[in-house]
């Protein structure tokens, strides 16, 4: 009868991950719609493009050699992973099989990167991108996985990121500002005199389809993370994780609609999105925690912030289509910050040490590696490929024929 309750618990606790892992590999269409949505007509294929490889390539990395150096025989506390290749072998005491815990990691390395793709959206070369893809997925983002969720340096010091707010979200922001920074910014975004020129998304409707796909996926993204689901304790602190991340976008969506009506007396719809998305990045570093009230709150915060941060980096001419850096950098740091709130474990001083540390190590890793990209190959298209649209340049194939030809005939 024992063998027979741990076996069903093994079973459920693996479908547990499955099912985890499906939903937030769902959220790569959630940032594919989002970033098409937010990025002009003609450049709407080639970020679509963009979203189905760095998932297909996140995946083939993180198989190859990026979940061995993040999770396989590294020593405890250590700074160096044993890199080695594949996915090493299911353990004598595991409680969920070793293929489904893949399976549910290799899907937060793609949305890692899935953030990278819309902060540099229509003016970075599809080649080059798909390189640095290869890097972040296969190397970068293991080895600061490692010094945390793989047991190295990070843990063993006390920095708690329940989910990622640090380890998934702010990393790919840190990735994306390296190479937004070396990029420059869009031809006509700003003036010579500090002008700054709105580039409005092309298709509204498909962005606010991406952002509930996200909303959606982030159940799985902060339920799966809790590990385990056999038993009351553990079931029960999923369900409480549930609320708290639900609540925490929802609280962001309506600071951020308020912020905008107090500043600008609009509504405007990107700002909301975003500020969804950025309370839903705070409270995935602990969403375990808090008070359902306390995660309104949290998220509240989240939704507020993204709206100056956006209007900052604008006025900083770093442009960011898509306000990846914001949402996911500026507002992963504060849910990193926030953790000691509702967390006795966590402390101020190692939050900011393990965010420091990430920050530093993704941001450098991804500067020199767009740098050597940028050198050897080259990172942005030619005014005139901009100009035309990355589509036609890039993919041969428009996302929408019908308004080319009919703006051919004008």
């Amino acid at each position: 009868m024992e063998n027979t309750v741990l076996e069903l618990r093994f079973a459920l606790d693996t479908f547990y991950f499955l099912i985890s892992g499906i939903l937030v590999m769902w959220m790569a269409a959630g940032f594919a719609m989002l970033e098409a949505g937010l990025v002009r007509s003609k450049n709407t294929t080639e970020i679509l493009t963009k979203n189905v490889a760095l998932y297909a390539i996140a995946c083939t990395m993180f198989l190859l050699v990026g979940y061995n150096i993040m999770y396989v025989d590294n020593p405890e506390g250590g700074i160096i992973p044993t890199l080695g290749g594949l996915i090493g072998t299911q353990a004598a005491d595991a409680n969920h099989s070793l293929e489904s815990d893949f399976f549910f990691q290799v899907v937060f390395v793609a949305t890692a990167m899935s953030i990278v793709s819309g902060a540099v959206a229509e003016r970075m070369k599809l080649w080059a991108f798909l390189a640095f893809t290869v890097v972040l997925t296969g190397f970068i983002y293991p080895l600061e996985g490692y010094w945390t969720w793989g047991g190295g340096f990070l843990s063993q010091l006390g920095f708690v990121d329940f989910a990622g707010s640090g380890i998934v979200h702010m990393a790919g922001a840190s990735a994306a500002l390296a190479g937004v920074l070396l990029l420059g910014a869009r031809k006509g975004k700003y003036g010579k005199n500090g002008e700054i020129y709105p580039i409005p998304g092309s298709n509204l409707p498909l962005a606010t389809l991406g952002t509930f796909i996200l909303w959606m996926g982030w159940f799985g993204f902060n339920g799966g993370s809790q590990l385990l689901l056999s038993d009351v304790e553990n079931s029960t602190a999923l369900g409480k994780i549930m609320v708290n991340t639900n609540a925490a976008a929802a609280a962001g969506a309506i600071a951020a609609l308020f912020v905008c009506k107090i500043l600008w007396r609009k509504a405007d719809l990107t700002m909301v999105l975003n500020g969804a998305l950025a309370g839903l990045v705070v409270i995935t570093a602990e969403p375990a925690s808090p008070t359902p009230v306390l995660a309104l709150l949290l998220g509240a915060l989240g939704g507020s912030l993204v709206v100056f941060s956006i209007v900052l980096l604008d006025k900083l001419k770093i442009d960011d289509p898509v306000g990846a850096i914001s949402v996911h950098g500026v507002c992963g740091v504060l849910g990193l910050m926030l953790v000691p709130l509702s967390n006795t474990d966590a402390t101020l001083v190692n939050q900011l040490i393990g965010t420091a540390t990430i920050f530093t190590f993704v941001f450098v890793a991804s500067f020199i590696t767009w740098a050597l990209l940028k050198k050897f190959m080259g990172i942005r298209v030619s005014e005139e490929e901009e100009i035309n649209g990355m589509d036609q340049h890039d993919c041969g194939v428009d996302a929408y024929p019908e308004f080319v030809t009919v703006r051919s005939n004008i």
